[in-house]
Protein backbone atom coordinates (compact mmCIF):
# COMPACT_ATOMS: atom_id res chain seq x y z
CA UNK A 1 0.00 0.00 0.00
CA UNK A 2 1.31 3.44 -0.93
CA UNK A 3 2.21 5.92 1.78
CA UNK A 4 2.41 9.64 1.04
CA UNK A 5 3.99 12.24 3.31
CA UNK A 6 1.66 14.89 4.70
CA UNK A 7 3.92 17.56 3.19
CA UNK A 8 2.65 16.50 -0.23
CA UNK A 9 -0.90 17.23 0.88
CA UNK A 10 0.09 20.67 2.20
CA UNK A 11 1.87 21.39 -1.09
CA UNK A 12 -1.26 20.25 -2.98
CA UNK A 13 -3.33 22.70 -0.93
CA UNK A 14 -0.95 25.58 -1.69
CA UNK A 15 -0.84 24.76 -5.41
CA UNK A 16 -4.64 24.64 -5.65
CA UNK A 17 -5.16 28.07 -4.08
CA UNK A 18 -8.47 26.77 -2.74
CA UNK A 19 -10.06 27.00 0.69
CA UNK A 20 -11.22 23.78 2.31
CA UNK A 21 -13.42 22.32 4.99
CA UNK A 22 -12.37 19.08 6.68
CA UNK A 23 -14.73 17.19 4.37
CA UNK A 24 -13.70 18.90 1.14
CA UNK A 25 -10.00 18.48 1.92
CA UNK A 26 -10.42 14.77 2.65
CA UNK A 27 -12.32 14.41 -0.65
CA UNK A 28 -9.59 16.31 -2.56
CA UNK A 29 -6.90 14.11 -0.99
CA UNK A 30 -8.75 10.94 -2.01
CA UNK A 31 -9.26 12.28 -5.54
CA UNK A 32 -5.56 13.18 -5.86
CA UNK A 33 -3.90 10.24 -4.12
CA UNK A 34 -6.54 7.47 -4.13
CA UNK A 35 -8.85 5.97 -1.53
CA UNK A 36 -6.41 3.21 -0.56
CA UNK A 37 -3.44 5.51 0.01
CA UNK A 38 -2.20 5.92 3.56
CA UNK A 39 -0.34 8.94 4.87
CA UNK A 40 2.59 9.55 7.18
CA UNK A 41 4.26 12.54 8.76
CA UNK A 42 7.39 13.07 10.77
CA UNK A 43 5.62 11.66 13.84
CA UNK A 44 2.74 9.44 12.67
CA UNK A 45 2.00 6.84 10.00
CA UNK A 46 -0.72 4.68 8.53
CA UNK A 47 -3.34 7.44 8.47
CA UNK A 48 -6.34 7.62 6.16
CA UNK A 49 -7.18 10.91 4.43
CA UNK A 50 -9.72 11.77 7.15
CA UNK A 51 -7.21 10.93 9.90
CA UNK A 52 -4.52 13.00 8.19
CA UNK A 53 -6.80 16.05 8.00
CA UNK A 54 -7.54 15.76 11.73
CA UNK A 55 -3.84 15.26 12.50
CA UNK A 56 -2.75 18.28 10.44
CA UNK A 57 -5.43 20.42 12.08
CA UNK A 58 -4.27 19.33 15.54
CA UNK A 59 -0.72 20.35 14.64
CA UNK A 60 -1.78 23.85 13.58
CA UNK A 61 -0.96 23.33 9.90
CA UNK A 62 -4.05 25.14 8.62
CA UNK A 63 -4.66 28.86 8.30
CA UNK A 64 -8.27 29.91 9.03
CA UNK A 65 -10.02 31.93 6.34
CA UNK A 66 -13.57 33.24 6.08
CA UNK A 67 -14.95 30.17 4.32
CA UNK A 68 -12.82 27.38 5.82
CA UNK A 69 -9.05 27.07 5.89
CA UNK A 70 -5.96 26.94 3.71
CA UNK A 71 -2.29 26.55 4.51
CA UNK A 72 0.95 28.42 3.92
CA UNK A 73 4.52 27.40 3.04
CA UNK A 74 5.59 28.44 6.56
CA UNK A 75 3.44 25.56 7.93
CA UNK A 76 5.61 22.94 6.20
CA UNK A 77 8.64 21.84 8.20
CA UNK A 78 11.84 21.49 6.20
CA UNK A 79 13.42 18.20 7.17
Amino acid sequence: MASVHGHEVLNMMIASGEHYSNESLAAAIITRFGADTRFHTCSAEGMTAVELVAFLASKGKFVPVEDGFSTHESKICNH
